[in-house]
């Protein structure tokens, strides 16, 4: 079976889900996790494509949402537990 293929919201580079960070909008702010419930949107795992992402309304466009971004999320690239 094939595994889903999702879209860089950053840089536009398909790739399986499982290579990608999922971010979902809750209450407008971006949150990310694989288990938050709502449409989804994807980034590579790189701090580039995030910040790209927030920049170029990348995550509104995926999100179909207005979305505050904190930049602080950029974070989650170095942190271990999400590489």
């Amino acid at each position: 079976m094939a595994e889903p293929v999702r879209r860089c919201a950053g840089c536009g580079r398909r790739a399986p889900q499982r290579e990608l960070v999922r971010f979902s909008a809750r209450a407008g702010e971006l949150v990310t996790g694989r288990t938050v419930p709502g449409r989804g949107a994807y980034t590579c795992r790189r701090a580039s494509c995030f910040e790209r992402a927030a920049a170029q309304r990348g995550f509104a466009r995926a999100l179909r949402t207005a979305v505050r971004v904190d930049p602080s999320l950029v974070r989650i690239y170095t942190d271990e537990s999400h590489a």
